[in-house]
């Protein structure tokens, strides 16, 4: 028997590209797996932009002559009135909303590689290398309390928050929540005016929204557009395995404007600011905003608690797409798939069963499988739901309260996942470190030994390597990297995995057959 072709390409990579996500001396068929041709960007801006901007003097040279004179063009009286109608609604909620929108700088420090003269002893002290980034953020709280994107703040040294007043206050960093790319930032002040909250569950598409924050650097910066689409999932947050449901908006957003708001005509905050779909990494007309229906739940954890426990149903949930209501006999279109259930877990104990289509949760119409596993994530332990259930075309609605989502919990969808990734898997620890020859390092997971003809063995592994991240999580135990995978095995998705071995690094990507 032949033996399987290995489902990854390996590369070389060095800590600095991995840090600056820039692959060197990559082949031209992993670039279509690692740079598609329509980038996603983040919304982090990570310079200061210059300021040699050029007025375009005349950009109409072959005006009227009514048009040089300041002459009025002919427009009906009707269509005066309702443009100032909305040009109004616009300066309203713009001049609303002022107090509430923050610009938030950061600097961090990083390890700089030894060039190549450091090899020869001109020099042996630590080289270090400050780098500063700026974005946005929205008060949710009068006593400080700043809602942003996780990926502003996340690894900043120092955080600081410029109020609309132009007063800059040190923000300290209260808890980040990578699967959902928010965070939380406190200053040491009260009296200020949070955001009021809007439903980001009832503005349809074609509703006009405004995109407030800091892009360049341009504080207080207001673009408007409308809602283009709802339900976005485009595998960005968390290395694609976050949760994501966002809001699809025209209105300009452009780096910078990460972490701010997005705002309905009332003045209420409908969506963070997150990122945009563009080839040039600029605004393209196609941004994305978390909604606050997800934003919300993290916000409250966060703030009581610090962290973010989420709701763990025991299931896996797909979509329901023409092919399973064509190979199941589904009786509905729409709804969240069950398609697995584990034992004594909360769905089990409800009495789902495989084939179960949850059509709604709690009185909410579920759209789809990704829809459904946001809604129980953002719900906490111990809290109970109500689902109405689709068997066989008979409906029935059920109660079901929900477990903690962990490592553990997780890990039980892959019982076997030493057998089944065929590589048995132990953490770093001084004696393992020292055993393998990794005198100091103090995470990842050893690989011990490695089955033939197994996963690990077509991915070409060695005993002795150490993986140190999966889809960009570090990982910390053999349970949490069964729960990853067991994750991406339920959605269909391969991920990226980072090895370290020897001194080199090395990435393992999906190949391209």
């Amino acid at each position: 028997m032949s033996k399987m072709r290995s489902p990854f390409t390996q590369v070389t990579v060095t800590p600095a590209s991995l840090n600056s996500h820039v692959l060197p001396a990559t082949p031209a068929s992993l670039i279509r797996v690692l740079m598609p041709q329509i980038m996603v960007t983040l919304l982090l801006a990570s310079q200061i932009f210059s300021d040699n901007l050029t007025l375009a003097q005349d950009a109409f040279p072959n005006r009227t002559a009514a048009q040089a004179g300041g002459g009025t063009a002919n427009v009906a009286p009707g269509s005066l009135i309702a443009a100032d109608a909305l040009s109004n609604a616009f300066r309203q909620v713009a001049e609303s909303m002022r107090p509430s929108v923050v610009a938030i700088t950061t600097k961090s420090v990083q390890q700089v590689q030894p060039s190549f003269e450091d090899f020869f002893g001109r020099t042996r002290r630590p080289r270090q290398r400050e780098s500063e980034g700026t974005g946005s953020g929205v008060i949710v709280r009068q006593d400080g309390f700043i809602l942003t994107n996780n990926h502003v703040v996340e690894g900043a040294d120092d955080v600081k928050v410029e109020l609309s007043d132009g007063t800059t206050l040190p923000g300290e960093v209260v808890g980040l929540d990578p699967q959902t790319d928010l965070a939380v930032v406190k200053v040491d002040r009260t009296g200020l005016r949070p955001a009021p909250f809007g439903s980001s569950d009832d503005i349809r598409v074609g509703d006009w929204v405004l995109a407030i924050g800091s892009p360049f650097g341009l504080d207080q910066t207001v673009t408007a557009g409308i809602i283009s689409g709802k339900n976005r999932v485009q595998r960005i947050i968390n290395d694609g395995d976050g949760f994501e449901d966002f809001l699809q908006t025209d209105a300009a957003i452009n780096p910078g404007n990460s972490g701010g708001p997005l705002v309905n005509l009332r003045g209420e905050l409908v969506g963070i600011n997150t990122a945009i779909l563009s080839r040039s990494g600029g605004s393209a007309g196609i941004g994305f905003a978390i909604p606050v229906s997800i934003a919300l739940p993290v916000l409250d954890s966060i703030i009581e608690t610090g962290e973010v426990k989420r709701g763990f149903l025991g299931a896996s949930v797909v979509d329901v797409t023409p092919k399973a209501v064509s190979e199941y006999d589904l009786k509905v279109k729409r709804g969240g798939l069950i398609g697995g259930v584990l034992e004594g877990q909360p769905a089990a104990l409800a009495g789902l069963q495989p084939g179960d289509v949850v059509v709604s949760t709690d009185g909410k119409p579920v759209i789809g499988g990704t829809q459904l596993r946001n809604y129980i994530a953002s719900r906490r332990p111990g809290s109970t739901i109500k689902m109405d259930v689709n068997r066989n075309g008979v409906m029935s609605q059920v109660e079901v309260q929900l477990k903690e989502r962990t490592d553990e919990a997780m890990a039980m969808f892959l019982p076997n996942r030493e057998t089944s990734f065929g590589a048995r898997l132990v953490p770093v620890t001084p004696e393992t470190a020292a055993q393998f020859g990794y005198e100091g390092l103090s995470s990842g997971l050893i690989v011990t030994s490695i089955d033939d003809g197994g996963v690990a063995d077509r991915m070409e592994l060695q005993v002795g390597d150490v993986i140190e991240s999966v889809a960009g999580v570090p990982m910390k135990s053999p349970e949490q990297f069964g729960a990853i995978a067991s994750e991406a095995s339920r959605l269909g998705r391969a991920v990226r995995m980072i090895v370290r071995r020897g001194n080199q690094r090395l990435l393992f990507v999906p190949s391209d057959e």
